[in-house]
């Protein structure tokens, strides 16, 4: 079985990298959702959330990076388009968003899309003996339930 430069089988990298990309382009599309939440928001809560906003959609774009830098790692070629991102992204472009409950429904919903994805792709990495994208994915899977359950509990009356 041949390798990669790292010691993963080529076959299996392959299958990383595919779900890789998948993160990446529901990561970035996640980003500048969240950037439009960022700027577009009102109301009451125009001062918390913009703060909430900023905070994460910095986390997001660090994120992005580091997705793309272990599918270069893996052998893989990143995706680098937005109509790639859009065509393969299960989070969808979100638009004319400006009040706090749908924004932070959508940041909810979004969060539960990339926490199912990381899970298998985290099953994947440790099938593959993928140590780096294991612990990786599982860190970000850590922040991203504490964000669900924060997010979630602000959307609780």
């Amino acid at each position: 079985m041949a390798k990669n430069n790292i010691g993963i089988e080529i076959k299996k990298a392959d299958q990383l990298i595919q779900k890789l990309n998948e993160l990446l382009a529901n990561t970035q599309v996640f980003y500048v959702n969240v950037r439009g939440l960022h700027w577009n928001i009102q109301g009451d809560k125009f001062f918390e959330l913009h703060m909430k906003f900023e905070e994460l959609y910095n986390d997001l774009n660090l994120k992005v990076d580091e997705i793309a830098e272990r599918i270069l790692t893996l052998g893989g070629q990143p995706f680098h388009a937005y109509s790639q991102y859009l065509k393969e992204a299960s989070i969808k472009e979100l638009k004319d968003i400006k009040s706090a409950t749908p924004a932070v429904s959508a940041i909810v919903k979004s969060l539960g899309i990339l926490i199912e994805l990381e899970r298998k792709l985290l099953a994947l990495a440790n099938q593959a003996g993928d140590e780096g994208t294991s612990t990786l994915i599982s860190d970000y899977i850590s922040m991203q339930e504490k964000q669900s359950w924060m997010y979630s509990a602000y959307l609780k009356k």
